[in-house]
């Protein structure tokens, strides 16, 4: 793939901010394809990494592979669609 983990460090700095409460001041953005709210900035944290469409060279490629992943995430969501309540079977990824 194309690509790279992102730094342990920035993972920590992430989960701190979630447990501290220092992200339920901020702005979010939603993912368009995935619907999860990113937020615009976390402390210690670069704004450019948190978008993992601007980390990729090619954005058009990010796309594609987001849209890839999105469809393939629905359809193994097919099995258990009967069993969830239709709301959480509407909050998968957009493709």
């Amino acid at each position: 793939g194309t690509g790279s983990r992102m730094k342990l460090a920035h993972t920590r700095a992430m989960l701190r901010a979630a447990l501290s409460g220092a992200l339920d001041r901020g702005k979010f953005t939603q993912d368009p394809i995935f619907g999860f709210q990113v937020p615009a900035s976390v402390p210690e944290v670069p704004d450019g990494v948190l978008t993992p469409r601007s980390t990729w060279p090619d954005p058009k490629g990010y796309d594609a592979q987001a849209r890839k992943l999105a469809t393939m995430f629905r359809e193994n969501f097919e099995q258990y669609r009967a069993e969830v309540p239709a709301e959480v079977a509407a909050a998968g990824p957009v493709v």
